[in-house]
């Protein structure tokens, strides 16, 4: 069997079917990871949720920042935005109770033991080992589908707090988690997240670092993938293996198998260049 992981997707469906067809992708046979945001700004969102979620349990996913403003959006915690026209063909779907009850019911980050490979969005605080990790991951998820989901729809929007205590209830815990977990880019010596932060590294603010390079990470030693921080590009570094490469942005969608070493493939986007 081999295991594949992607980058974010957002909406780019021809460039995930022709991804698949490099990779000759077998669902009866091999696995494929997605690292979050399947839907978005491009101009498939709906296509691709129908082809994911067609794949069964060849598929593994975890969700991301804009996964869960489009589920804010159906549960009307979200007020609809000019960006979120791309959006409009899910909400508006025949098929939209099935496919955002099987988005909704996604992790939000996923422990493979005998691959020794955790994947989340994007990113984990330095205050997290990953057993902490995991157990604030499965807060979230239990919170996400529970009868009262709609209450964290409409309380996980802000930058607030920024930083981790053991002692955190309520929304402002889970207010957290998932901006851990879905947001975070950069933070500070302290493990402060830096959320407004979405350039490059070059551009970083005074005393910012990116999240895998923090002082002092708990977490240190894990292998981890993710995506979410398109303008940061592909890195492989101390075990963390980031998969954004901007593919609704006109860079490519990326894909590397986990199983095995390998060097990634990735597939030009088809959608005008914006960097």
């Amino acid at each position: 069997m081999t295991v594949w992981a992607v980058g974010d997707v957002q909406g780019c469906a021809a460039e995930l079917e022709t991804l698949l067809g490099r990779l000759a992708f077998d669902a009866a046979r091999d696995r494929v990871w997605f690292v979050g945001d399947l839907v978005s700004r491009g101009p498939g969102s709906l296509e691709v949720l129908r082809r994911i979620e067609r794949l069964g349990d060849s598929a593994v996913v975890v969700l991301g920042n804009h996964d869960l403003h489009l589920l804010a959006l159906a549960h009307g915690a979200a007020p609809l935005r000019p960006a979120d026209e791309p959006l409009l063909p899910v909400l508006e779907a025949p098929d939209r109770g099935r496919l955002l009850g099987w988005l909704q019911s996604r992790p939000l980050l996923h422990h493979d033991a005998a691959l020794g490979v955790t994947m989340v969005h994007a990113g984990l605080p330095p205050q997290w080992d990953l057993a902490l990790a995991r157990d604030c991951a499965a807060e979230l998820e239990a919170a996400l589908r529970s009868e009262h989901s709609g209450r964290l729809f409409a309380t996980m929007y802000g930058n607030e707090p920024d930083l981790w205590r053991d002692d955190l209830t309520g929304d402002e815990r889970l207010r957290y988690i998932t901006n851990a977990l879905t947001r975070l880019r950069v933070c500070d010596a302290r493990g402060r997240l830096l959320l407004r932060f979405k350039g490059p590294l070059d551009r970083m603010p005074a005393g910012a670092m990116p999240w895998f390079r923090a002082p002092g990470r708990r977490w240190a030693g894990a292998r981890v993938v993710c995506g979410h921080w398109s303008a940061l590009g592909y890195v492989d570094e101390g075990g963390v293996l980031a998969l954004d490469t901007g593919c609704v942005w006109g860079g490519t969608l990326t894909a590397q198998r986990i199983d095995a070493p390998g060097t990634p493939i990735a597939v030009a986007s088809t959608l005008p260049t914006v960097f």
